[in-house]
């Protein structure tokens, strides 16, 4: 019984990783497009002005970078920048206001870094449109996991 589990789970990976990586990443498309449009709920605090550093900055990756690893394209260059903006929240907006997460309010931040480094390291997984815009000898040299 725990072998047809573990196959099963082998199975299911590509397409689980797939479904993690769309709502992480429409979460945190969700946060950039609530920060640069007044959408959804609107920025937390004073929305930034364009081109305003690090707010407006931030929200366009949170945007963009969320976008691209939402569907899948460029997948781990965008997730690697959306785990390195989140590092830099982290440090420079959180930590110093105490060292735990819980304390600081940065447990988005670390979630979200995390998150996306885990992303960035395994790749899109299953459910991704770069894997369909590749050519078809590039899809079949690719392993199915990834």
């Amino acid at each position: 019984m725990l072998e047809d589990l573990s196959r099963f789970a082998d199975r299911a990976r590509p397409t689980v990783l797939g479904l993690a990586r769309i709502v992480v990443s429409l979460l945190f498309a969700c946060h950039g497009a609530a920060t640069l449009f007044n959408v959804l709920g609107g920025a937390h605090g004073k929305a930034p002005s364009v081109g305003e550093w690090p707010g407006w900055w931030a929200a366009l990756i949170q945007l963009v970078g969320g976008v691209l690893v939402l569907v899948g394209v460029a997948t781990r260059p965008a997730a690697l920048l959306c785990s390195g903006s989140m590092a830099y929240a982290y440090f420079s907006v959180h930590q110093e206001h105490a060292l735990w997460p819980i304390q600081n309010g940065g447990e988005s931040a670390a979630m979200f870094c995390w998150a996306f480094l885990l992303i960035a390291a395994v790749g899109p997984g299953g459910l991704a449109l770069g894997s369909l815009l590749r050519r078809p000898s590039e899809r079949a040299a690719q392993p199915a996991v990834a």
